[in-house]
Formats: structure tokens, C-alpha cells, sequence
């Protein structure tokens, strides 16, 4: 355990910050398996209906600095490219 007044602080913060993380990830996480659920279920519409709420919770999720920008930038553009596929090409 700490033992300066400051490294007490330092440890408190930590500690609720991991638990507010694991909340965002966790959060981030089930909406990505939505449109993975969607995407194996073969359901477009629902897929790109997913798709649309995924978007901004990834975002907001590396905007609070639990994941990095360009890792949700890599989620973000591989979940779409994946539903763009789904559509057949006109």
C-alpha cells in the first residue's frame, strides 16, 4: 500500500478510473458484437442499423482515452468495410 499522502490519492484515482475504463470498453465491446451478430445473421438492414450506433460509441470511447484514436479509427473502418460487403455491388 502507499504511504505518502499523494500516492494514496494516486491509488484512489486509479482505481476508479480503471472501473470507469472497463465501463467504456465494455460498452464499446457490445456494441461491436451487435454488428457482428447482425453481419453472421446475414441481416443488412440491421447490420448498417448497428453499424450507425457503433460508430460514435468507439469514438467516444478513444475521445475519453481508453482505447487510442487510431486503434478506434481501425475498428471503426474494418466494422464498415465488413458491412459494406454484405451489399451486393450494383
Amino acid at each position: 500500500m502507499a504511504n505518502h499522502k499523494s500516492a494514496i490519492k494516486r491509488d484512489r484515482q486509479s482505481k476508479v478510473r480503471r472501473l470507469r475504463n472497463r465501463i467504456y470498453k465494455s460498452r464499446m465491446k457490445t456494441v461491436i458484437r451487435r454488428v457482428e451478430e447482425a453481419l453472421v445473421a446475414g441481416a443488412e438492414d440491421q447490420a448498417k442499423e448497428a453499424l450507425a450506433l457503433a460508430v460514435p460509441v468507439i469514438q467516444k470511447t478513444a475521445g475519453k482515452g481508453t482505447i487510442h484514436k487510431k486503434n478506434a479509427s481501425r475498428k471503426v473502418s474494418r466494422l464498415t468495410r465488413r458491412v459494406n460487403r454484405m451489399q451486393p455491388l450494383a
